[in-house]
């Protein structure tokens, strides 16, 4: 499991195969059923407290979550301030009385362009070094056209015209998911990006990243 703070309000959680056999869990059944034990959300929840000082305490919880493929989902738990402040909530209590709202985003992979977002050049860098050691991974089968832009200290990579019968796409959502964090931009901002921000590689971002880089 790998947790990592976004914001002061907003984790993200990559839970993969191996926390699914500790905490008897199905991951098909966690997306596409009730989800009946909280277990798991308590175990996220503690572990975040510990390492990274996410309290959740007399916060509403938003959890979203999507396949990025048959043996990892990822969440992201946002935490709101109710109104009535002066309630304290003990959120074990919480979990245990009502079961949790999750809304799923289960990844089809029907969709040519997709636009992720790094921290930073080296964040960049490391999924690089990950995608090129996918055995028979083939970056022009996945897309031919893949962009990296900086704007505003982000890092943007840009892919289009995705080949979404290669039979490795699941392949590269699922290391993007580790290093970098999925958009859904407008067209609009798209634009923005190409006009006010740099363009560090163009085209063919993550062979020249592999290349010079890794």
């Amino acid at each position: 499991m790998k947790i990592e703070k976004l914001t002061e309000n907003k984790i993200r959680v990559i839970v993969n195969h191996d926390d699914f056999i500790k905490n008897n869990i199905d991951s098909y059944s966690l997306m596409n059923k009730t989800f009946d034990t909280q277990g798991l959300f308590l175990t996220i929840l503690e572990k975040a407290e510990k390492e990274l000082g996410f309290h959740t305490d007399g916060h509403k919880l938003l959890i979203e979550a999507f396949s990025s493929t048959d043996e990892a989902i990822v969440f992201t738990i946002t935490k709101y301030q109710p109104k009535d402040s002066s309630v304290n909530t003990n959120y074990e209590d919480t979990f245990k009385r009502k079961k949790l709202n999750v809304r799923r985003k289960a990844l089809t992979y029907t969709s040519k362009n997709v636009m992720y977002t790094f921290n930073s050049f080296d964040a960049f860098c490391d999924f690089c070094s990950c995608i090129s050691q996918i055995k028979n991974f083939d970056v022009n089968r996945f897309s031919k056209n893949i962009t990296l832009i900086s704007y505003h200290n982000t890092y943007y990579l840009i892919v289009k015209n995705i080949n979404i019968r290669y039979r490795m796409v699941n392949s590269f959502y699922s290391v993007a998911s580790e290093f970098g964090e999925l958009l859904y931009p407008s067209k609009n901002f798209e634009s923005k990006l190409f006009e006010y921000g740099k363009v560090i590689i163009k085209k063919n971002a993550i062979d020249i990243g592999i290349k010079y880089f890794v």
